[in-house]
């Protein structure tokens, strides 16, 4: 079978020119994940919407429905930084319903990937930096509350710290939130993770990836868990519009391949999620996100 990757049309709504927040780089990812023979059409899976007693599992209802209404206050509109939009909410919890039927692939083949996902900066009752819904925290809190798993491992690589992730997940031990993040970019107020990781401006490739290996290696086989929520931001790369670190397309792709592939040594399944990554041009940003599907392909032929 082929490797499971999870997609929806609704990913990239019609979004303003020019705007920070590259919308339309997940139908491109798509498109280039085809082009490269990664992927067919008809292989990918398309994703339900996430009901709002799964979102409630990590969200205030009441903040739940003022978005899907769109009657955010000024003030959570602008923590925001996304205009509202009728398709904007549609896509929101699709979203969510593609990391978590990309997690329910991994438990039940080893290894899946969503072409979106990691949104770790929403909270519980306000939305932060381009995030709405935390998916890492209803995917946790939605499995260990159902017995699919009884212990999930959070390994966040995107650039920026998982203060959302780490704040919901405070009084869940059996959620544990490992954070590599540069230590001088936002969110300015830091939350406290279960292990942070505060990289300084400028590392690049070899130290990056030394770290995250040394890191893998003492909580694998500590927390041993049942799922890998892998957060694989490429707003490290050198060229990144809103990262300050020095990664490299193939140090990016080196990162991807030591955290899937060292769950899955382990027989620990893992899921792929995109995080974010920040460019003009929205097509460079998505080539980016792609070393993770290859990375995730090139492995999957292999561990099957």
């Amino acid at each position: 079978m082929p490797l499971p990757l999870i997609y929806h049309e609704d990913y990239s709504p019609p979004f303003p020119a020019g705007h920070r927040f590259p919308m339309a780089k997940f139908r491109l990812l798509k498109e280039q994940l085809l082009a490269s023979g990664i992927t067919r059409e008809e292989q990918l899976l398309r994703p339900a919407i996430c009901p709002p007693e799964i979102l409630a599992l990590a969200h205030c209802p009441a903040y739940i429905e003022r978005f899907m209404s769109g009657t955010l206050s000024r003030e959570e509109q602008r923590r925001l930084g996304l205009p509202w939009s009728e398709a904007l909410a549609r896509r929101t919890v699709r979203a969510v319903g593609g990391s978590l039927l990309a997690a329910e692939q991994a438990l039940e083949h080893g290894l899946a990937c969503h072409l979106a996902g990691g949104t770790h900066h929403a909270h519980y009752d306000f939305p932060s930096g381009f995030c709405v819904f935390n998916d890492v925290a209803i995917i946790s809190r939605f499995l260990l509350n159902s017995g699919r798993v009884a212990q999930v491992l959070i390994v966040d690589c995107d650039v920026h710290q998982g203060d959302g992730t780490a704040r919901l997940l405070a009084d869940t031990p059996q959620a544990f939130t490992l954070s590599l993040h540069c230590a001088k970019n936002f969110p300015a107020r830091k939350a406290q993770s279960d292990w942070d990781i505060e990289l300084p401006n400028g590392l690049g490739d070899d130290q990056y990836l030394r770290i995250l290996g040394d890191a893998l290696d003492v909580l694998l086989p500590r927390l041993q868990p049942d799922l890998v929520l892998y957060i694989a931001g490429v707003d490290v790369h050198a060229e990144d519009a809103l990262g300050y670190l020095q990664l490299s397309d193939a140090g990016i792709a080196a990162r991807d391949r030591l955290a899937l592939e060292r769950c899955l040594e382990r027989d620990i399944p893992v899921t792929g999620l995109l995080g974010g990554g920040y460019d003009p041009d929205p097509a460079r940003v998505a080539a980016r996100h792609a070393l993770l599907h290859r990375s995730a392909a090139e492995l999957w032929q292999v561990w099957r």
